[in-house]
């Protein structure tokens, strides 16, 4: 019985000693400070393990491509959603249980309109989601898509895009909310906010200017001024990082003013982390830091691309190894190791200060009870609907009626096509609702839908023609969709739209127009359906088709949105987040320019009578920012300001009275522009600074209430300071930039 006791009493002391041991490293110890975590793991650290946190891994197939080490971070785009949830599990356990020092990786994703991995909802693309103007559908987006990223052990996701679509031949376009900074920055808001709430860390990009590259071509350099850069580019990360505190930031590929950002310390340090207060770690977009020497040339070795880049502020490499040369360097007195410090304290950080350290690996979950819910597919019809955007409507064309029409052409290279935007998981048309089974899922027997492709979307082949012309004359009316095509990271045949996919002109691709006219010549009606990932110039088709609708890509329930919108089961409440140009020649075409932009003679020609500023043209978009009409008719009946003298401290509310004229309900976007009177600098000739979405029913009266911060009148002054000068300012309150049906004044006073 004595030696039992010996037994149990050393089994004890030994067990005793391991939790004295646990104890007495205080990075394991959730109860004191991240800072505090953070430095004592670090010292402990070699300086081999320090450069690999500050790499990132690409397709890890499992536990044995770690050899026993953990890395900063690690992608697995190839997996569907099962696979990831099996993999990721058990690379997150093992690092965790295994390896040296426990130290957790940063599973990542992309995830702009839903989980990249396979089988997950595709919704509606980022740029479809600006259009609706309802931060609240990316909040609701992102709740769910948050379940799924938990579900695989996600912790990560490169998203949202804060770009500014200002160059709109740019591949891009399609990733971004539109053009305007304040739109931009209330979805990128909604969407960091609701993530990191669900545990899930964002890494907004692409930091800075990346969405007006040169001549439209990706990674092309920025040409542009301070003021500029703070006023334009910077506005939506400022906003984003002071009010939803992302834990990472993607820096862009490009230079601006001949400084390629992930070599600028300016940028990356003295403007990202000392001014906008940035806490997180800058993880570089792929293949950033070997640009330096590949691709700018500021670098002749991989060695100084990673100087620049550390010394810059980049703290995690992905997609280059220039990183793992800072180890000999630092042996070598090239560098100082407060760098490496510095990077890995801040990768550090987040994992500690997101719960990686402290949080249980789930396993063992059923991924099919969480992705592709009934709920998310729900959710992404509800985007969609509100995402198109009715543009013309001839002799109220539109709704159709099946009690009307018999029988429907339905025509184009989009028209049975899955188009989900990049970023996608798939293209596939089996993985989407076409727009012709949309039709056919809501008309069933009751409609004759007559389909023909007519041609493709890029090539000039017309040997569809004839089918298609046929087509339409043996049908009462004409839908013809047409657009761009964008492929995904294994699918990118005969692509015309997306990352590293950039127009030299943005006409419709191909013969698309030439088909459009050939079917015109029917004399029968014609709806024309603009499925693409950017504005295009149209203006024939704004003149002879009887109406236009723009669905940019509606994600996998495109096809029974658009249905719903073309036959009245849904009224359409998109509006433009992008202005739409005349021709290649009319760009950059955004609404927020400077008052001196758009001509000075204002003598407009045409084709048939030469006049001035353009001698054959006006200056001016086919539709502007904000535009998009209703089955419903709104009336702005009043609006009243609390106050019209105000200080720089104060916040103005503004009370909008609409009526619903129409006799079916509908949704509204109410729009406040402002323009400042007079100025120590040139400012734009108005700036979007509220709007709200909001249903008012057929016959209703509401109040829709504004707020406007006066400090959003601010400029930067001619010293480059920030002020919001003294003076008036004209509160433009409307239905679209170019649509305003109330103006107010307020005074700013010293």
């Amino acid at each position: 019985m004595k030696q039992i006791l010996i037994v149990i009493f050393y089994l004890i002391g030994i067990e005793s000693a391991f939790a004295q041991k646990v104890t007495l490293m205080p990075y394991q110890n959730p109860k004191i400070s991240v800072e505090q975590r953070v430095q004592d793991l670090l010292g402990r650290m070699s300086l081999h393990e320090k450069i690999l946190q500050m790499q990132h891994l690409k397709d890890v197939p499992g536990n044995e491509s770690f050899n026993g080490e953990s890395y900063g971070c690690v992608m697995n785009a190839r997996l569907n959603a099962s696979e990831a949830n099996s993999l990721h599990s058990k690379i997150q356990k093992y690092l965790k249980q295994e390896t040296h020092w426990g130290i957790p990786i940063l599973i990542c994703t992309e995830a702009l309109h839903g989980v990249y991995q396979g089988n997950c909802t595709i919704y509606p693309q980022a740029i479809a989601q600006g259009s609706t103007f309802n931060p609240d559908m990316v909040t609701r987006m992102v709740e769910l898509v948050s379940k799924d990223l938990n579900a695989m052990n996600i912790k990560q996701v490169n998203s949202p895009d804060l770009d500014i679509a200002r160059e709109l031949r740019w591949g891009r376009v399609e990733e971004t909310y539109g053009e305007d900074p304040f739109l931009i920055s209330e979805m990128g808001i909604a969407y960091v906010k609701t993530a990191q709430k669900n545990g899930i860390i964002c890494a907004p990009k692409h930091f800075i200017a990346h969405g007006s590259p040169t001549g439209g071509l990706n990674l092309a350099s920025i040409s542009g001024g301070e003021r500029e850069l703070r006023s334009i580019y910077l506005y939506p990360f400022e906003k984003v990082i002071k009010e939803a505190k992302p834990l990472s930031i993607m820096n862009c590929y490009s230079s601006y003013d001949d400084v390629p950002i992930a070599g600028s310390r300016y940028y990356l340090t003295d403007l990202l982390r000392n001014e906008l207060g940035f806490k997180g770690y800058v993880y570089s977009d792929w293949g950033s830091v070997i640009r330096l020497k590949s691709f700018h040339h500021t670098a002749a070795t991989n060695g100084e691309a990673a100087k620049q880049a550390i010394e810059a502020g980049i703290d995690l490499e992905a997609a280059s190894t220039c990183y793992l040369e800072l180890e000999k360097m630092v042996h070598e007195k090239q560098i100082d190791i407060k760098y490496i410090n510095q990077a890995v304290s801040r990768i550090l950080y987040v994992k500690f200060a997101s719960g990686l350290f402290d949080n249980p690996v789930d396993a063992g979950m059923d991924i099919n009870t969480v992705i592709h819910s009934t709920e998310s597919v729900a959710l992404a019809k509800e985007i969609a609907d509100e995402s198109i955007v009715l543009l013309k409507n001839d002799n109220s064309i539109l709704p159709l009626s099946v009690d009307k029409y018999k029988s429907i052409a339905l025509i184009g290279p989009n028209a049975d096509q899955f188009q989900p935007g990049d970023y996608s998981w798939s293209r596939r048309t089996e993985q989407g609702i076409t727009p012709f089974q949309g039709l056919k899922n809501l008309v069933g027997d009751r409609v004759n839908i007559n389909y023909a492709k007519g041609c493709e979307v890029w090539s000039q082949s017309k040997n569809g023609f004839q089918e298609a012309i046929a087509t339409a004359k043996k049908s009462d009316i004409t839908i013809i969709v047409v657009g761009t095509e964008s492929g995904t990271f294994t699918d990118n045949k005969n692509v015309t739209s997306g990352e590293g996919f950039d127009l030299s002109d943005v006409k419709l691709p191909g013969v698309q127009e030439d088909l459009f006219k050939e079917i015109k010549a029917t004399g029968k009606p014609i709806i024309v359906v603009l499925v693409a990932g950017k504005p295009l110039a149209i203006p024939w088709v704004k003149e002879n088709a009887n109406a236009v609708l723009v669905q940019w890509y509606g994600g996998e329930q495109q096809g029974n949105a658009l249905a719903d919108v073309l036959f009245g089961k849904v009224n359409p409440s998109g509006r433009l987040n992008v202005s739409f140009p005349q021709s290649a020649g009319h760009l950059p075409c955004y609404y927020n320019y400077r008052l001196t932009d758009k001509g000075f003679y204002k003598q407009p020609g045409s084709i048939d009578k030469p006049g001035r500023d353009y001698v054959f043209s006006n200056p001016h978009p086919l539709w502007s920012f904000g535009y998009g009409l209703s089955y419903a008719t709104f009336n702005y009946l009043d609006a009243v300001i609390d106050k019209d003298k105000v200080k720089a401290s104060d916040i103005i509310t503004i009370d909008v009275k609409i009526q619903n004229k129409g006799n079916v309900d509908g949704k509204e976007v109410v729009q406040l522009y402002v323009r400042d009177v007079v100025s120590s600098v040139v400012t734009p000739v108005k700036q979007l600074k509220a709007f709200s979405k909001v249903l008012i029913k057929a016959g209703e009266i509401r109040t829709v209430r504004l707020t406007l911060p006066v400090n959003e009148l601010s400029l930067y002054n001619q010293s480059m300071k920030k002020v919001v000068e003294p003076g008036e300012f004209e509160l433009q309150i409307g239905t679209a930039s170019d649509d305003i049906k109330i103006t107010k004044t307020i005074t700013v006073l010293n």
